[in-house]
């Protein structure tokens, strides 16, 4: 596995675990078991917070400046015609 595809599937993995935490939290229900091990921490405690504070601009840019880490934009349609079908 790639470094990219590494850092985006554990990015993804605590990112959830964070949300499903505050939502569960919100509801007074218990959420999913806290950090236990550094790495844990690191990305519940560290990263997640961190990733929630950047701007939209800044998460995006970061995304896409990771090679192979997003899906790719669609290709713009090139029409021949932009008459009906019939």
């Amino acid at each position: 596995m790639s470094f990219s595809h590494w850092l985006r599937s554990n990015s993804e993995h605590y990112l959830l675990q964070d949300s499903q935490a505050r939502i569960a939290k919100r509801h007074g229900i218990d959420g999913p078991r806290p950090p236990k091990s550094l790495k844990d921490r690191f990305w519940r405690q560290v990263f997640a917070p961190t990733y929630r504070l950047l701007p939209w601009s800044v998460r995006k840019r970061t995304i896409q400046a990771i090679p192979g880490s997003h899906r790719k934009d669609w290709p713009e349609p090139n029409y021949e015609s932009r008459k009906p079908a019939i």
